[in-house]
């Protein structure tokens, strides 16, 4: 169990989860966080993370760095996605073990899981038939991290565990136009589209796709509570257990953003997994559950992004 006193490592601090992990912790009064940036610490460099380890000796890691996007990103760049995903968690996670690290939280998501999984999806049918392939090579990545963490575990004895969060956004989230996921996608989308007064706004696909969102902060939250567990799920969910189709989040983001004009669909455009709703039930057994609901969320998110546009702090990468 982490104590308050314990030297915590969070990589990828300057990400949205990362972010939102080290508000949340500075705010429960844990002050001994590490938080190197890239430069500080490459993770796609072996021996400058074994380095970092011997000569930091973090208590604990919350393993929030990834290379993240949306379907274009994954589809466009899957060896981007696999090499880099990869690398950084066998580095992390055996530089860990080597340093005694006695806890390590690894962050996946919920794309690993296969496309036809019966839902909710629980932490059960992890690799019992095909990946979504529009994702295959991040997920591929996530799974065998979320592996090394559960056979150390095993073999070792260290407590290793993985937390696989639902679609994600909040603050410090990615606003890319072609690159981001498609909550923040639409967001930046009908934002555009009312400060120029377009008539319609297109998303892509069908608009059936069904989703399933969490407000960041309340992962972050969620993953401090899994710290203090003694003997936590080896893999657990992290999600809301409520889901819309995209057609109706789009609808719901221009309410929000004050957008008044209409929603036109290019169904040449692909869906990704038609349905995704994580199963909750194993993390709500540990006395965790969601406090933010979607309108809420989403009202402080565009706030954040507003916040970020006029800062110049907008994350567009």
């Amino acid at each position: 169990m982490i104590q308050k006193a314990h030297r915590i490592l969070v990589t990828g601090h300057r990400g949205m989860v990362g972010s939102a992990v080290v508000r949340k912790l500075q705010e429960q009064g844990y002050e001994a966080l590490l938080t190197p940036t890239r430069l500080e610490l490459d993770l796609l460099d072996q021996a400058a993370v074994q380095n970092y380890f011997a000569e930091e000796r973090p208590d604990a890691v919350i393993f929030a760095a990834a290379k993240v996007g949306g379907i274009h990103a994954n589809n466009t760049y899957p060896a981007e996605f696999i090499y880099q995903n990869l690398t950084m968690a066998t580095n992390a996670i055996h530089a860990a073990w080597a340093n005694d690290v006695g806890r390590f939280l690894f962050l996946g998501s919920t794309c690993i899981y296969p496309r036809m999984a019966p839902q909710p999806i629980s932490e059960d049918s992890l690799l019992t038939s095909q990946l979504e392939p529009t994702n295959e090579a991040y997920a591929i990545a996530k799974i065998a991290g979320l592996k090394l963490c559960e056979f150390y575990r095993r073999q070792y004895g260290v407590t290793f565990h993985s937390a696989m969060p639902t679609n994600l956004y909040g603050p410090g989230d990615n606003y890319h136009p072609e690159n981001s996921h498609v909550l923040p996608a639409l967001v930046r989308r009908f934002h555009e589209a009312k400060e120029l007064g377009s008539e319609t706004v297109t998303i892509w696909g069908t608009g059936t796709p069904l989703r399933e969102f969490l407000h960041v902060d309340d992962l972050a939250a969620g993953l401090i509570h899994l710290l203090t567990l003694p003997n936590p799920p080896d893999l657990v969910n992290i999600g809301s257990g409520e889901e819309i189709s995209i057609l109706r989040l789009a609808e719901c983001v221009a309410e929000t953003v004050g957008y008044e004009g209409s929603i036109e669909l290019d169904r040449s455009k692909p869906d990704g997994t038609p349905r995704k709703l994580s199963d909750i039930t194993k993390i709500r057994k540990t006395g965790w559950s969601p406090e933010i609901d979607l309108a809420e969320g989403l009202k402080s998110a565009y706030a954040a992004f507003l916040e970020e546009l006029t800062s110049d702090s907008l994350r567009s990468a």
